[in-house]
């Protein structure tokens, strides 16, 4: 079965649900995604600057830790010189390329958000700007294009309508996340795509479904993590997601998307001591280091007993360099675009 998912990039329903309930193939699916990514990118693990611009955000979605109705989340915004300061800082420690995240803030209207991308660009033309600022509409989006981003990150987080409405209130649909995503991809963006693993409701046919919508899709990253809860939203006494599984999934999706960019996230290293690493191992290649302010990285909690200070800061980037490397491989100063 292992030898038809690294040919031929897919399998039956069947299979797929197979792979994911039994721990049969688990070792030999690690090893075989780990071949695959060194076939592609070598040992290689690109870097990416990370900068939480801002923690407000209009939705209200039942998992996130700044949902609109989080009336004890301390709210923050970062101003264009603060983002371009954090984005200079990055340049000098070797990063090429600035992920700046954010809620659904108002606040940053479209011309705001231009003005910050093309100052990036100004102030570093070698560098890649990647934008995840939620849902936009096809115009908002060709701006961004416009003023010079160069990719966009926007999980799907379930490709199971059933399941979305479950998550997220009414006035949000999985039909628009999609025209998003399609909307992205057609405007020349580098676009990444994912799912949360083991959000409540989720079953092992909603994880089926996931890998079907990223077929139809073909993203250039893929990012996904363990559901991790957080106190103040509907979900403060749901169980984490499996550690072991999210690992299973990348080695699944390296085998399926040989030429993806797959970071190992943050998510896993909050749940298991050394799960960037182990994500690296089973198949990932990109780790995405904090960039914002000290002041603030405390405040865009998305889940609880988020990592944010230490080896997971930007600044002690010589200590992430040492753990990639005795797990097996090596921080590059690289642009790091897919590989096609």
């Amino acid at each position: 079965m292992l030898d038809r998912l690294e040919k031929e990039r897919t399998l039956t329903d069947g299979e797929f649900l197979e792979i994911l309930t039994t721990t049969e193939y688990d070792g030999e699916l690690g090893e075989r995604a780990d071949a695959v990514r060194r076939k592609v990118y070598g040992d290689r693990v690109f870097i990416r600057g990370l900068v939480e611009i801002t923690n407000y955000c209009r939705n209200n979605c039942y998992y996130c830790g700044i949902r609109r109705g989080n009336r004890l989340c301390t709210r923050y915004r970062l101003t264009e010189e603060q983002i371009f300061s954090c984005c200079d800082e990055g340049y000098g420690l070797g990063f090429r390329t600035f992920v700046l995240q954010g809620g659904e803030d108002p606040r940053f209207t479209d011309d705001r958000i231009c003005a910050i991308v093309s100052g990036i660009k100004d102030r570093h033309p070698d560098c890649a700007v990647t934008l995840s600022l939620g849902e936009k509409s096809r115009e908002s989006y060709g701006m961004y294009r416009q003023a010079g981003a160069d990719r966009y990150l926007l999980r799907h987080e379930t490709a199971d309508e059933e399941h979305y409405r479950k998550l997220h209130p009414a006035q949000l649909s999985l039909e628009n996340r999609k025209r998003c995503l399609f909307d992205l991809k057609e405007l020349g963006y580098q676009v990444g795509s994912g799912f949360m693993v083991g959000s409540p409701y989720q079953t092992s046919e909603c994880l089926v479904e996931d890998l079907r919508f990223l077929q139809k899709l073909d993203p250039d990253m893929i990012g996904i993590g363990p559901f991790i809860h957080h106190s103040q939203t509907p979900f403060a006494d749901r169980p984490d997601g499996s550690f072991e599984l999210t690992l299973k999934l990348i080695s699944v999706l390296r085998l399926m998307f040989p030429h993806a960019l797959i970071p190992a996230t943050t998510a896993l290293g909050t749940i298991n001591p050394r799960g960037r690493e182990m994500g690296l191992q089973r198949g990932a290649n990109v780790v995405m280091p904090n960039l914002s302010p000290t002041g603030v990285r405390e405040l865009y909690q998305l889940y609880d007993n988020k990592i944010c200070t230490g080896e997971e800061s930007a600044q002690c980037l010589e200590c992430l360099r040492n753990r990639v490397a005795a797990a097996g491989y090596r921080i590059v100063q690289d642009i790091g675009n897919v590989k096609r």
